[in-house]
């Protein structure tokens, strides 16, 4: 049995996280991040759902999420697959197109999938860079340079993000699972909210957003525990702080999303 690698750098200089995935056999859920993914398949091969497009993801395929990007994924054929990533939050991002471009606007990704990117091999050299703790001036060059190249070659430097064609009714249903995430929310109360049927709301809810309402909460909920345990609380007071009903339920849905246990993503934390 081949052993599974699940690693998290976490660069102060840069101020984003890169991930290592190796040798691993795992199916994330539809789920969003509210913050870009750029990503690439080092071996294996991926079958990827975002914005309800299919597609089948290659070695030397770039992957990349806008924040709020609903997507789920899974290995094929059976056979582990190892990824590289770094995740860059959105205040981090718009002072790069700022430096950049000069424009505020946050960029919007037109690809989900670039086949046989010309910059996976920068994004494995800045990768490489982050997780041997390369001096900062390094990084910072091969950080920016690639940006560069990303966002001019692959973005319309247009905020288009959360929510940007969603109705009245989906939008108010959001920003109240974005608010409340921490109580136990019903589609009673969703109902009563937006004046729909519990049936018409869920799948105009799920259609437009490419999540559920559940999904989503739980997702809130998952994005908030993140930055909980990154402080060094424990499991079992984050579980209790986010909604979840017990630790075991966090654990549950917390591994499914991010692809660790929070005892472990939080470690990584403690030991920077």
């Amino acid at each position: 049995m081949i052993d599974e690698i699940r690693t998290i750098y976490l660069d102060s200089d840069l101020d984003v996280e890169a991930y290592r995935f190796k040798g691993i056999m795992h199916k994330f859920p539809a789920h969003f991040h509210d913050y870009y993914v750029i990503g690439f398949i080092e071996a294996g091969q991926l079958a990827l759902v975002c914005k309800s497009q299919q597609y089948i993801v290659n070695s030397g395929d770039l992957v990349l999420f806008n924040p709020y990007d609903t997507h789920s994924c899974e290995q094929l054929d059976g056979k582990t697959l190892d990824y590289r990533s770094i995740n860059v939050k959105p205040d981090v991002m718009k002072k790069i197109a700022i430096e950049i471009t000069g424009n505020e606007n946050l960029p919007f990704f037109k690809q989900s999938v670039v086949y046989q990117s010309e910059l996976v091999f920068n994004l494995k050299e800045l990768h490489l860079k982050i997780s041997q703790d390369e001096t900062q001036l390094k990084k910072e060059e091969l950080f920016l340079y690639f940006m560069e190249e990303l966002i001019e070659t692959y973005s319309d430097q247009t905020n288009q993000l959360q929510l940007a064609e969603t109705s009245f009714e989906i939008k108010t249903m959001c920003t109240y699972l974005d608010e409340n995430y921490t109580k136990q929310i019903t589609l009673n109360d969703l109902s009563q909210l937006t004046g729909w049927s519990k049936f018409h709301l869920l799948r105009s809810f799920t259609k437009e957003m490419g999540i559920s309402p559940y999904s989503y909460l739980e997702t809130i909920r998952i994005n908030h525990a993140k930055k909980l345990l990154e402080q060094g609380l424990k499991p079992i007071e984050v579980a209790f702080l986010t909604g979840f009903s017990d630790q075991s339920h966090l654990t549950k849905f917390f591994k499914r999303q991010i692809g660790l246990t929070p005892k472990q993503y939080m470690r990584i934390y403690l030991n920077t």
